[in-house]
């Protein structure tokens, strides 16, 4: 049962996160005069926490390197406000869907339905030990269909999200280790890629790396193990069993509709070329 939530992930957390790649984030920001790159992101995430401090952004970003997002925050909310960068990202999340899927589907039935149906899985949700979720929460709400389904499933990817990093904790992965695990799944980022983003050293990869070799998750050279494949499963799990609360309340019929016309604007999103080449294994 609790791989619906894993289904769900997978049909629907592109609608949300193609914001990263899109350039219409990184324009808005610099416009308001925050620098292209990590600092636009950081401060582009964060912004529903308020002018929160490095180490809280370190904290709830989990596998990014503290040392890089201290360069970024808090200097970031000299530059613009919380409220400014929100305004801003929503902007962009508006003019990034009408790029890549176009006014008629935007105007669809289906992404009215899927709104609505993403904004009743939400009423699950709850926030304790969830503060990237409990930021987004408190925002209001959306009133165009489009925007109002972006910002259902940006609460249920940031629910699912803050519980996973329970999951890593309780599991005794850090954030550097859970970023190596993370780049042995097909379809997730490369290792070079994933190191590089998150701005980890390769001797900071490789110790970590060695960490969890010693530990039997991988080999030397940072492939999987059996072992480790069934440790980082039971940690997807655990993260599955958290984040089921907003499927159970939407329902199994309701859950599968959803998901339908979700999946579809993610394969349209992927054949719009939302996705950058080259990141992802």
């Amino acid at each position: 049962m609790t791989k619906i939530a894993r289904h769900a992930k997978a049909a629907l957390e592109l609608f949300h996160s193609m914001i990263y790649f899109a350039p219409e984030a990184e324009d808005r920001f610099t416009s308001l005069g925050l620098k292209p790159g990590r600092m636009s992101y950081y401060a582009g995430r964060s912004a529903a926490m308020g002018p929160v401090g490095a180490g809280v952004v370190a904290a709830t970003f989990y596998n990014f390197n503290p040392v890089s997002v201290a360069k970024s925050i808090p200097a970031a909310w000299d530059i613009a406000s919380p409220a400014q960068v929100l305004e801003a990202r929503l902007d962009a999340v508006d003019a990034a869907l009408h790029r890549l899927l176009g006014d008629e589907v935007l105007a669809s039935d289906d992404v009215a339905e899927a709104a609505e149906l993403a904004r009743i899985a939400t009423e699950a949700c709850r926030p304790e030990a969830r503060p990237l979720y409990a930021g987004h929460a408190d925002l209001d709400w959306p009133e165009v269909p489009h925007l109002k389904l972006w910002h259902a499933l940006t609460l249920l990817r940031e629910f699912r999200g803050d519980g996973h990093l329970i999951a890593l904790q309780h599991a005794g992965i850090s954030g550097i280790e859970s970023l190596v695990l993370h780049s042995t799944m097909r379809g997730g980022f490369t290792p070079e890629a994933a190191r590089t983003l998150r701005e980890w050293s390769e001797q900071e990869w490789a110790e970590a790396t060695e960490r969890l070799a010693e530990r039997g998750l991988v080999t030397a050279e940072g492939a999987l193990t059996d072992e480790g494949k069934e440790y980082r499963e039971a940690i997807e799990v655990h993260t599955d069993e958290m984040a089921m609360s907003p499927w159970q309340h939407l329902g199994e019929e309701r859950t599968a509709a959803l998901i339908d016309k979700g999946g579809k604007l993610s394969k349209a999103l992927v054949e719009a070329g939302a996705l950058p080449k080259g990141l992802f294994s």
